[in-house]
């Protein structure tokens, strides 16, 4: 057998490159998306894979991205697993808020995982199997008390996910979202410790996740173990009470 195959957007950092490192253990060839060359070529530096390439294509260019997936298809055989996980938070009170934000996060964050969903099932139609997985929030569930632009564009992830699942199943094509909580990325490692003992309190599991638990959910989401699986939210996020 040939090699599965999975791309990766927003996989330079955080929980996307957790998940490029837990995809390549599992044995796939991987791409990763990142926003510039040089975060990508520092995140290929780093993991120092041979199975492992990287493109900082504009994820809402829909000629470039299926330009992108054609190649990718041509070169490996097949394109196996889309991970839409890039994307941008956001917190500025709505009274402050302008559109041109508003477009800014709608586009990294719903347009961009369209344009890449739509390239891949192009394919997978084709081949007459694949998965689409989705980085969803908890603040899907639960809104947020102000960037109000990022929690409406997780509700349309949902949305996107679920329809996705319906329309795309009769080709063989899973689609599936991961929904994480607090996560111990960058952002939140940089906050100060009075900030993360409340978050710590909130949670059942008295931790904070790690971008690693949130990867082994897209793992799994992805295997055979899950082949009856799609059209899922599933919550990452030890039950935090909001």
């Amino acid at each position: 057998m040939s090699q599965k195959v999975c791309v990766i957007t927003g996989g330079t950092r955080g929980i996307g490159f957790a998940t490029v490192q837990a995809f390549l253990k599992e044995g796939y060839k991987v791409v990763l998306y990142g926003s510039r060359e040089e975060t990508v070529s520092k995140a290929l530096n780093e993991l120092n894979d041979p199975n492992v390439e990287g493109r900082w294509t504009h994820l809402i260019d829909e000629e470039a991205i299926n330009k992108d997936f054609t190649e990718i298809k041509e070169k490996y055989g097949t394109i196996d697993v889309l991970i839409n996980n890039a994307g941008i938070s956001d917190s500025t009170p709505f009274v402050q808020y302008s559109e041109a934000l508003f477009t800014k996060v709608m586009n990294l964050n719903v347009i961009a995982p369209y344009v890449c969903s739509h390239a891949a099932a192009l394919i997978m139609k084709e081949q007459g199997h694949g998965v689409i997985l989705n980085t969803s929030s908890m603040v899907s569930r639960n809104g947020q008390p102000s960037g109000v632009a990022y929690p409406t564009s997780k509700y349309a992830i949902n949305g996107l996910t679920v329809s996705l699942a319906r329309e795309l199943g009769k080709f063989g094509i899973r689609v599936n979202a991961v929904a994480p909580g607090i996560t111990f990325t960058d952002m939140v490692k940089a906050l100060p410790e009075q900030m993360i003992n409340p978050m710590i309190q909130a949670i059942p599991l008295k931790r904070i996740g790690e971008p690693e638990d949130i990867a082994k959910a897209f793992v799994f989401l992805a295997s055979d173990q899950a082949s009856y699986i799609t059209g899922a939210i599933l919550p990452v996020d030890g039950a935090m009470a909001v």
